[in-house]
């Protein structure tokens, strides 16, 4: 447990980055879902769009890694380009 003030008022603002991070990486893989399961060329574009700016908002603010966020705009540019 924290013995110092400073030490207690860090684990609060770790405790609350957490929960923020974690609402908005999941968030973001509810679209990559909504947008894999979409069978219309023109709505994924649409969506595509929408889900790049939330995946760059991740690895701009170092909850993924920019790789991962660069093989995952590849992967579902891929996915988007293959619907007829």
């Amino acid at each position: 447990m924290a013995n110092h003030k400073s030490a207690e008022k860090r684990i609060r603002a770790n405790e609350a980055k957490r929960v923020r991070n974690r609402y908005q990486y999941k968030s973001t893989r509810t679209q990559i879902k909504k947008l894999k399961t979409t069978t219309k060329k023109d709505e994924a574009q649409a969506l595509l769009k929408e889900i790049n700016s939330l995946i760059d908002k991740l690895a701009k603010k170092n909850i993924i890694h920019w790789k991962k966020a660069a093989n995952q705009k590849s992967a579902l540019a891929k996915h988007v380009n293959k619907l007829a």
